[in-house]
């Protein structure tokens, strides 16, 4: 059986969604217990209520559960940022990682999964796809690359001491359903008002966007699809994996995809940009697990729009 992290959010569900298709049981653990989420509908999922910064709750799982396993996708970092209280929220986001690796240890998990992202590339060379042995810079603008980093760096530290395989997953930009507005990156707000057919509200974004601006964007049922795949590997050759689509989707191009569904979207923007874009080298992950992406732009905003006019809410 495998624990999953975060396991009724966004990517976790989509990541207990493809475990269970590929025959592994799943129990999650959520901080508030709530249904389902629509892409588990029907499925048999233990879900514990606990909050993995108490160890003690985490612990009480394993005696109720056989875990061989545990994807750790719920977020170990502060965000938004707590400006009243940074410290104390280092210190949960912290204790949440180590107690995690501290289950893995006490119960003997084959493998331990870390969510980390594209951002740790933050600073690198974009001129071509990045890899897993690129050089990272030690600062970051915002507060998730800097935690992952740290997280990484930690798990590395605990996987040589312990014995433990901890894997880190960098996730590239991901949307689809179930997900939200993203701060870094426009596709979700733009397929949202092409289906309820309205202007897109990007005032979310960190900054202005155009139609030009691109990155590495994978959809999430391919996502959650190959964080399976890394899990359930017998062997992995590398302790860090590139998670993406291995390809640059452009502003432009998103919005071409979306006027083959709906050819009046209102979902016009200006031209401009970076003209370079993130991009993850995935060679590892294809070589170990056979992954290959099954969602092309096109059939991703046909299925993300199909998906939020049958009533979804994300």
């Amino acid at each position: 059986m495998i624990l999953v992290t975060g396991g009724l959010g966004f990517i976790g569900s989509h990541t207990v969604r493809a475990l269970l298709d590929l025959g592994e049981d799943c129990v999650v653990v959520q901080r508030s217990v709530r249904e389902l989420p629509a892409v588990l509908a029907g499925t048999r999922v233990a879900v514990e209520r606990a909050d993995i910064a108490d160890r003690e709750a985490l612990l009480a799982v394993g005696r109720r559960h056989a875990i061989t396993g545990i994807v750790h996708l719920a977020g170990s970092y502060p965000w938004p940022p707590v400006p009243e209280a940074p410290v104390e929220a280092t210190r949960q986001a912290l204790d949440g990682l180590l107690n995690i690796a501290q289950a893995a240890q006490d119960w003997g998990v084959r493998r331990l999964g870390l969510a980390s992202t594209i951002g740790v590339y933050g600073g690198a060379d974009h001129d071509a796809p990045l890899r897993e042995d690129a050089p990272l810079s030690m600062s970051a603008p915002v507060s998730i690359p800097t935690f992952k980093k740290v997280g990484e760096l930690l798990g590395g530290f605990l996987a040589d001491t312990t014995g433990i395989d901890i894997v880190n997953y960098r996730i590239s930009g991901t949307w689809g359903p179930l997900g939200h507005r993203d701060p870094f990156f426009a596709a979700p707000a733009l397929v949202h008002a092409a289906a309820r057919g309205t202007a897109p509200d990007l005032s979310h974004l960190m900054g202005p966007a155009f139609a030009e601006d691109g990155l590495d964007l994978a959809y999430v049922k391919d996502t959650g699809r190959a964080i399976a795949l890394l899990q359930l590997a017998d062997k992995l050759n590398h302790r860090t994996y590139n998670v993406g689509s291995g390809r640059v989707t452009t502003n432009a191009q998103l919005i071409a995809a979306i006027r083959k569904v709906v050819p009046d979207a209102r979902v016009g923007l200006p031209t401009g940009g970076e003209a370079s874009h993130m991009v993850l080298d995935i060679s590892r992950l294809a070589e170990d697990t056979g992954y290959r992406a099954e969602y092309d732009t096109e059939r991703a905003a046909a299925d993300y729009i199909a998906w939020l006019r049958a009533g979804h809410a994300g």
